[in-house]
């Protein structure tokens, strides 16, 4: 084997020097590796590279990294985690997630449709759908720079965006006299499209949002008004018209249902 053969055979690759940056080689390996590097000035350049990368981007977010978690992200994450529970122990139970969503009949509101009691909302596509509304909520509702991507200055813009994604026109719910104002709104994915979030504000802080979308296909018949006490923040759900909406926020069962049925009637 001439010169140049050594030197290829023993060339330094990425994945080596990955390995050594992330402390992931054993004593031997690492002494073996470092004794190649003292033969290979260019993988030593790229090393020392790397390793200049990293500890810029530590000392970039690690005043970011020593804040203290805020309580309202700590209390929802204890939430999520005891609702996440619960769901596990009900399915291994054998049974649908009990007490997922609870019916609140309210009579007949505006459109006159009979049968409107209280049942309990049982299948997958509505449980799936309440949590996400849910969880969503609760990521962005604590939310203090960026609690949305468009705010009510742009509210014009904000409807026509988010009707365009959603293929359907959108209205916004007024709940002025209710003390909340809107905040703006957001884009979110969900199971069956696109879904819009608006959140609301009032003078105390208090956030809740609207999350609306597509209806799953197996529920284009339901017209039944629930509650559900599912995910980190309870919920009233609807479908009207082959969409489904969820209102969500950490008031009571009572105001949480005048907001609904305010933004029900005004859709």
């Amino acid at each position: 084997m001439n010169a140049m053969d050594t030197r290829s055979a023993s060339a330094v690759n990425e994945d080596e020097l990955h390995a050594l940056l992330d402390g992931r080689l054993d004593a031997a390996a690492r002494a073996d590796l470092e004794a190649r590097l003292a033969d290979d000035p260019a993988a030593r350049a790229t090393l020392q590279a790397w390793q200049q990368q990293r500890s810029a981007l530590r000392n970039l977010y690690q005043p970011l990294l020593q804040e203290p978690v805020p309580a309202s992200l700590r209390a929802a994450a204890i939430r999520a985690e005891r609702a996440h529970s619960q769901a596990l122990q009900w399915w291994r139970l054998g049974g649908m997630a009990a007490g997922l969503v609870l019916a609140f009949g309210l009579g007949w509101f505006s459109h006159g449709h009979s049968g409107r009691g209280d049942t309990l909302a049982r299948a997958e596509p509505v449980r799936e759908f309440i949590h996400q509304a849910s969880v969503a909520h609760a990521v962005y509702a604590p939310e203090v720079r960026h609690p949305v991507e468009v705010g009510s200055a742009q509210e014009e813009h904000l409807v026509q965006w988010l009707s365009k994604r959603l293929g359907r026109p959108l209205k916004v719910p007024r709940l002025n006299e209710q003390g909340f104002e809107l905040v703006g709104g957001r884009l979110l994915p969900g199971d069956d499209g696109a879904r819009a979030q608006f959140m609301y504000q009032n003078a105390r802080g208090e956030r809740v949002t609207l999350y609306l979308g597509s209806t799953p296909a197996d529920l284009q018949a339901s017209t039944e008004f629930h509650y559900s006490g599912d995910g980190p923040v309870p919920s009233f759900y609807w479908v009207d018209e082959g969409y489904a909406y969820a209102l969500s926020g950490t008031l009571t069962r009572q105001a949480l249902l005048q907001l609904a049925q305010t933004v029900y009637h005004q859709l």
